[in-house]
Order: C-alpha cells, then structure tokens, then sequence
C-alpha cells in the first residue's frame, strides 16, 4: 500500500458508522492558490529573459515529467477495465455535450476580458495547470482529509510542488497559469467543505480508480505539453465520476 492509501485509509470513515457533517474553511486550499500566483509571477519573470530555445526545452521538459506522473499514477488502478470504462464513458458523454469547447471558449472570453493578446498561449496555460493541480491524488486526499480532520498537511506539502510546477509552466506558457489558481481554490475548496460528506471516496478501492483514470488525464496533458498530438483535456474530466460508480459496481461484484 502507497503512503496516500495508507493516509486515505486511516482518516476513511469505517463502514457502517454515521458521518457528521462538518464545515470547514479551506485554509489550505487558499494557501495553495496563492502559492500558484506567486510561483506563476516568479516563472513570469524569469521567462522574460530566456531565450525562445530555453522556453521550448522548458515546455518539452515539462512535458516530459508530466507525461511520467500520468503514468505512474495510471499504474494504481486495481482493474484496468475500469479506468478504461471511466475514460471511454467520459468521452462519449463528454462529446455528447461538446464539454472541451463550451471550457476553451470560457477561458478565451475570460481572456478578452482581461485584455490579453488572442494569439497569446493564456488559455492552453489556464486549462493545462488547471487540469495538473487539481487531478491527482494529493488533491482529493488532502483536500477532504482536511475537511475530516482540519489537517491540511498534505495539501501544504502539495502547496510547496505546485509553486515550482508553476515556475516553470508560467515561464513557458504565461499569465494563464497564474489564473490557474482560481480553479485550485474553488475544486480543493469545494472538496474540503464536503469532506465529511465525501469520505467514501478515501476508500483505497475507490481511491486508487481515481488515482489511474486521473494518471490518463495527465499523460495527456503531457502528450499536448510535448506537441505530439492536441487532445481535448476536458473530455476526459467526467471519467472521474464514472471511475467512482464503476469502483462501487466492480467492488459490488468482488471484482477489486
């Protein structure tokens, strides 16, 4: 067992026992945001002045380490028909309700809004670290571990990564990244403030489908960072839900 499944099964309310439903600031949601904003400013800074090669490498780098999470985090899964179910499920639904293009077009109207230059990479940079920071299981973990418990150590630990992710993502890609924080706040925000209802979903069963069909989201992400082919992000964000009802239905069935 990972240290995050050993962490996941010791705060998981035991089968059978009553939940009490707890509100709880997310303190370390807004730690997280503003160290997204001040790692993005630093890596802002530091891309003024490199050369257009040195930003490539950066990207292809980034890439690279991206891609190399995804897939260790894809090897989590305890079934590998379920992570496949939960991204062909998300797709499918996803085209039905053409999902990727309503979240690009928000993020480009959000862009003009701000004034920034449409041929500018700010909406690849805002949905890119949008989907790295908030897909993982750090972010599930620690998120409702702290809506449980008020321990928001993980997340602070997470804080401390994501700062440096964004140095080099900001440096390549721009403001867009820093915008990113919004969406940190509002998922690990929403998840701490529903962590005592949302306790189920630290059972390692169900953790570790989320964990891999998460994994596949990012090595995408990689796959578009490294420019090898342009994959539409948001299509895969509903497997997540379908990753949870198909952990219950195989465990049902004693098939995980």
């Amino acid at each position: 067992m990972s240290i995050l499944s050993a962490i996941a099964a010791s705060v998981a309310a035991p089968e059978g026992a009553a939940v009490r439903f707890v509100l709880r600031f997310p303190l370390s949601a807004t730690v997280n945001a503003i160290a997204v904003v001040v790692g993005s400013v630093l890596g802002m800074m530091a891309g003024k002045f490199l050369k257009e090669d040195t930003r490539d490498a950066i990207f292809i780098a980034n890439g690279l380490a991206t891609a190399s999470i995804g897939a260790g985090m894809a090897l989590k899964t305890g079934n590998a028909v379920i992570m496949v179910m939960a991204i062909v499920s998300g797709v499918v639904t996803v085209e039905l309700l053409r999902l990727d293009d309503r979240i690009n077009a928000a993020a480009e109207r959000f862009q003009a809004r701000l004034h920034v230059a449409s041929g500018s990479r700010w909406a690849e940079g805002f949905v890119t670290a949008s989907l790295i920071y908030c897909i993982g299981p750090m972010t599930i973990i620690g998120s409702i571990q702290e809506g449980m418990t008020g321990n928001g150590t993980l997340i602070y630990t997470k804080s401390i990564l994501d700062l440096v992710i964004s140095i080099s993502l900001a440096a390549a890609l721009g403001s867009g990244v820093a915008f990113s924080a919004i969406a940190v706040f509002v998922v690990q925000g929403s998840l701490t403030l529903l962590g005592s209802a949302l306790g189920f979903l630290m059972q390692p069963y169900i953790l570790n489908e989320l964990t891999a069909t998460g994994g596949l989201m990012v090595i995408a992400i990689g796959i578009n960072l490294l420019g090898l082919k342009k994959i539409k992000l948001a299509n895969f964000l509903p497997g997540l839900v379908f990753a949870v009802l198909y952990a219950l239905l195989f465990h049902a069935l004693k098939l995980v």
